[in-house]
């Protein structure tokens, strides 16, 4: 994976992220989402390298990346705080300006970013994903059962005790064969420890204290995202089948937003990384 990328640690101020990049052509964001790495886009970053100057880092709180100081609120872990680092992160660089895409809990960080510094993002992908106030104001028995991790990752120090016991029988459905074996290698380390699971709960804690507060600012005051968007999902996951289509919920958010449906599981970067690749480039290259 990542053949001729770069490898580096790279101080934002808060802490060091760790990243790889490479290829040519306009610059490319990939987030990615829980529990994963940066190594989770190996395959799609290869089919964009041709293309685009790919950049893949490791959320904050995630993988090898700095553990953001804890707070009562957990604010440090906001998508907001993790935006601003990553913006840092893409000047040290060398890139003031940039598209952006995100899966799942990166699509969360990539949607305040295109909010909060719409100077920096030019196009937006957000992929499986919807705003965290969507989410929590739609919530009914059927998000309660099959996203129920959300609030059980909101409680205080059990879900580190719970997943840190054993963290492949929490995260069961790892796979080599799918992954590849170096994503996978990469992820079996980091999630055995425990500053990490802990950083992983922060960010979902962050949704359910502060991020959703920040999308009720970001919609009371009337604020969008003012590039143009794309909205992907899985098909064989549950997004469309618990709100169906997820482009009619992100038109409350984006001007302009488009979307449409991939055939594959939740983490379609590693399961159809090929449709994946085509769709983001189709969006980034057109006028």
């Amino acid at each position: 994976m990542f053949n001729g990328f770069a490898l580096d640690i790279v101080d934002v101020g808060p802490g060091s992220l760790r990243v790889r990049y490479g290829g040519s052509g306009p610059v490319v964001l990939l987030l990615h989402g829980h529990p994963r790495t940066h190594m989770t886009w190996g395959r799609t970053a290869e089919l964009l390298s041709p293309h685009f100057t790919v950049v893949c880092p490791d959320l904050p709180g995630f993988g090898r990346s700095y553990q953001p100081t804890d707070t009562p609120d957990s604010s440090n872990s906001s998508k907001r705080a993790k935006a601003h680092a990553l913006v840092e992160l893409m000047r040290r660089l060398g890139y003031e300006s940039f598209f952006v895409v995100g899966h799942d809990r990166g699509s969360l960080t990539a949607f305040r970013m295109a909010m909060d510094q719409p100077a920096c993002v030019r196009k937006l992908i957000v992929v499986d994903s919807l705003p965290v106030i969507e989410h929590l104001e739609r919530a009914d028995w059927k998000f309660a059962r099959d996203w129920y991790h959300w609030f059980f990752f909101a409680q205080p120090e059990k879900p580190e005790r719970a997943i840190s016991t054993d963290p492949l029988a929490w995260y069961d459905k790892l796979s080599p064969g799918l992954m590849g074996k170096e994503a996978y290698d990469d992820l079996v380390d980091v999630i055995h420890t425990p500053a990490v699971i802990h950083g992983m709960i922060e960010d979902y804690r962050a949704g359910l204290s502060i991020d959703h507060l920040h999308d009720r600012e970001d919609r009371d005051a009337g604020r969008k995202v003012t590039c143009p968007t794309l909205c992907l999902w899985s098909l064989r996951d549950d997004l469309q089948q618990i709100y169906g289509d997820p482009t009619l919920i992100w038109r409350n958010w984006a001007d302009d937003v488009r979307g449409f449906g991939i055939d594959s599981g939740h983490h379609v970067a590693e399961e159809n990384p090929s449709a994946l690749s085509q769709a983001i480039r189709t969006f980034l290259e057109a006028r």
